[in-house]
């Protein structure tokens, strides 16, 4: 169980609560509730009515959405100290996907009424709420150009760096070593498993990853760049 005392040292580590005004992030913290979900458990299912803003305090939460042949995309893998669920805040429409624990974890929770009175008391807030959702428009502009320009071996190495560097949503760090299959990777850049695979073994080839069992280890981002940019 993460500690109280641990969440305001874990929401730091992100870019967009770091650059919070203190009375904002302060009176976020206060107002959440921590929950825990099991491996498996379904935080929200899409259509469903939004409850609040979350927070990642530990684990991995798999943000989904499922064709009408129930085929499964996998749109994000949200780590700490990752936000979400703020565009229903902004519109108070229905979930727009589903959130799943893809293992065990904890989170923060801070409910919609609750948020939305802090909100009408500090309206100039509003903005910085509106950044958490700017930050991820990029990121889906750039996934969308990804899709329709890149060849697969571009697109996977762009993932990976994104990955690694928290969605961007990271303050000064990023992770080497990335939990992240093959078929996962295939699911959110819609590539078959196979053609996935043969992107990786051509990074590998690079010096840019290492392939192992049930994760990818970066080895040279530098080269990684280079890959994803077509160099």
């Amino acid at each position: 169980m993460v500690c109280r005392d641990d969440w305001h040292r874990i929401a730091m580590a992100g870019s967009w609560f770091a650059g919070l005004p203190a009375t904002f992030a302060d009176a976020l913290l206060t107002q959440a509730e921590p929950m825990s979900l099991a491996a498996g458990q379904r935080l929200f299912a899409r259509g469903e009515a939004p409850d609040g803003l979350y927070g990642v305090l530990r684990g991995v939460i798999r943000v989904t959405a499922i064709t009408a042949s129930g085929q499964e995309a996998l749109l994000a893998m949200l780590e700490p100290p990752q936000w979400f669920g703020e565009i229903a805040v902004f519109d108070g429409a229905p979930r727009t996907h589903d959130a799943w624990a893809q293992e065990d974890c904890e989170l923060l929770r801070i409910p919609q009424a609750t948020l939305l009175a802090e909100l009408a008391e500090r309206p100039q807030h509003w903005r910085d709420l509106g950044l958490l959702m700017t930050q991820k428009l990029r990121l889906t502009f750039a996934s969308v150009e990804e899709l329709a320009l890149l060849p697969p071996t571009r697109r996977v190495a762009g993932r990976l760096l994104l990955m690694a560097e928290g969605y961007g949503t990271w303050a000064g760090r990023s992770k080497r070593v990335l939990q992240v299959s093959q078929e996962q990777l295939g699911l959110m850049l819609a590539l078959s498993r196979q053609t996935v695979n043969q992107s990786l073994r051509e990074l590998e080839t690079r010096g840019c990853i290492q392939r192992n069992r049930a994760s990818i280890e970066l080895l040279d981002a530098q080269r990684l760049r280079c890959a994803r940019d077509g160099l």
